[in-house]
């Protein structure tokens, strides 16, 4: 039941102002099919059914997104990250969900300072040389506040909204459960696992409310770039950092958008767009580590022709493991080798039973081909990896969540590389590093590291199959020896012997008192009706009941196995 789903007056407040909002932005449908609406109703919540005749005019992508906008942080943020996921969402809806933006009117300062003072330990005004209320920037997290230390350094302040946390925790928790019933409403919503979707999700923005942690992923980063000055990561205050704030070295450099002024003060176009994309590739293939929202608003450019990263809230992640299958992927797409390309999206897609092999194959044959003989200049690094998202969603295949980001990230890095020069090729650029980190992946010290760690396992496990052996037989002796069979369809099979079993018994019940009705009606005596013997009569009646009951019953199992 819905009602005992929603399990506290919160969760059906909340829930009652996300059906409002869908309602009024055309998506009442959606309410009545996943009976919100009833459940609400039943608690004792009232719904409106507002007229939404001209909103349901509009396409759905703008709907979905105008309601997101409308129900808050946790939603706006969900609906950033689903214009990533292009494997999931066609081009209409991805380019709806990229017009969401985080920018809120600002929390007015007083509001702030009671939460300010005490992760500081003292009033800004104190704690500071000089401190601005008026924020830099806001966000549906976080607003941004200039200040300048004691020694005269130039900060920023970034200080979680008041309560955020409470709100979001339970978006989040009615995203679950609304996720576990949109995939149970809508079958077809199974294959994209959405209430995975929503756990992941919940997860990378639980971790962006941490601004702690994001002072320690910037530390990283910057650790990795370490041997390159033309690369600035923003230096982190920790002594006034906090889950609730941090402070971070303030960047005044070009912002990516104003390329006048890159222009003006004349840094060199050509040479910042090779820069970025090589920090960006290199965090991507080489660290593992990498800035998963590299926007205009997020990047700055220096003198000196340096690049500045900020705002390290959202991080992408990849394995090793991921990373090779990255790396193959990447030069299947640039060199054009469609097995290589077929290979890593087949082993993405393990698991999935319903993939065709050699449908997949044969698109993917033609993605290859389509780009055959295109000088590696021309290539757009872009279109290529939204054409292989493309051939995901036709085959129904998702895409692993740590290789959403980094397609979101190739795609915006490629496009502030072209704004700054329009002849910029990412393919190009991409080439040689990918072949650099193919070779130091298969250079003898990285083999020999592999495969000692891979001895070091294997030794682990024949170490402690000692004890595994000693633990299964204190089970067996305590508690014998289990054995359980799962076979596909199993119950299906046991109904149907069930069902066969029940009829036969019934047909020879049938065929029994045929016969015994038979034998009475050749013998006088005993009550009879109509001239015939009683007995004989009600033995036939009982003959022909069954005999209806089993052909009823043999002509619903034939109708049952046909919808099968």
């Amino acid at each position: 039941m819905l009602s005992s789903t929603f399990d506290t007056a919160r969760d059906f407040g909340r829930l009652q102002q996300i059906v409002g909002v869908l309602i009024r932005h055309g998506l009442g449908d959606m309410v009545r099919r996943m009976g919100w609406a009833d459940a609400l109703e039943k608690a004792g919540h009232m719904v409106r059914w507002e007229s939404a005749a001209e909103l349901a005019r509009l396409e759905p992508p703008l709907q979905v997104r105008r309601a997101l906008e409308e129900l808050g942080p946790a939603f706006v943020k969900l609906g950033q990250i689903l214009a990533g996921r292009a494997d999931l969402f066609g081009p209409e809806w991805i380019s709806e969900f990229e017009k969401l933006h985080s920018h809120v009117p600002a929390v007015p300062f007083e509001e702030l300072r009671a939460q300010l003072v005490e992760d500081l330990g003292g009033e800004p005004e104190a704690v500071f040389a000089s401190f601005d209320v008026e924020p830099l920037a806001a966000a549906s997290i976080a607003q941004v506040h200039r200040a300048r230390l004691k020694d005269g350094t130039e900060v920023v302040v970034k200080v979680r909204r008041p309560g955020i946390r409470r709100v979001i925790d339970a978006d989040l928790r009615l995203l679950e459960r609304l996720a576990a019933m949109a995939a149970k409403e809508w079958p077809d919503l199974q294959p994209y696992r959405p209430v995975e979707l929503v756990r992941q999700f919940g997860h990378s923005l639980r971790r962006e409310l941490d601004l702690a942690n994001e002072c320690r992923q910037a530390e990283r980063i910057a650790g990795n770039f370490s041997q390159q000055t033309d690369i600035v990561i923003p230096k982190m205050y920790w002594e006034w950092t906090h889950e609730r704030v941090n402070v971070q070295q303030f960047i005044g450099g070009i912002p990516g958008h104003a390329l006048d002024r890159v222009d003006s003060e004349g840094l060199d176009r050509k040479l910042l767009a090779q820069r970025g994309a090589h920090a960006v590739l290199k965090m991507i293939v080489e660290d593992g580590l990498f800035h998963a929202d590299p926007h205009p608003g997020n990047v700055f450019y220096l003198p000196d022709n340096r690049i500045a990263f900020i705002d390290f809230g959202m991080v992408g992640r990849l394995s090793p493991v991921r990373r090779g299958e990255l790396l193959k992927l990447m030069l299947g797409l640039v060199q054009r080798d469609p097995t290589a390309v077929g290979d890593v999206l087949i082993e993405w897609a393990d698991g999935n039973s319903k993939v065709e092999e050699a449908a997949l194959s044969a698109d993917i044959d033609t993605f290859v081909d389509t780009y055959h003989g295109v000088p590696l200049a021309q290539l757009s690094l872009a279109s290529m990896l939204s054409d292989v998202t493309g051939i995901l969603r036709k085959h129904h295949l998702v895409l692993p969540s740590d290789l959403a980001l980094l397609i979101k990230a190739f795609i915006s890095v490629e496009g502030m590389g072209r704004n700054l020069d329009p002849e910029f090729h990412m393919a190009g650029e991409a080439l040689p590093l990918l072949r650099r980190a193919l070779r130091a992946r298969y250079h003898p010290k990285a083999l020999a590291q592999r495969s000692w760690r891979s001895l070091n396992r294997l030794v682990d496990l024949l170490t402690g199959v000692p004890d595994d052996l000693a633990r299964l037989l204190r089970s067996v002796r305590h508690s014998g020896v289990q054995v359980h069979i799962d076979i596909h369809n199993l119950q299906r099979v046991g109904d149907q012997l069930d069902r066969a079993a029940s009829r036969m018994t019934v047909g020879l019940v049938v065929a029994a008192l045929i016969i015994g009705s038979s034998i009475v009606m050749t013998v006088r005596g005993g009550p009879e009706l109509l001239g015939l013997p009683v007995f004989g009569l009600l033995g036939f009646v009982g003959a022909g009941v069954g005999a209806m009951w089993l052909l009823r019953s043999i002509s619903r199992s034939g109708r049952h196995d046909k919808s099968d």
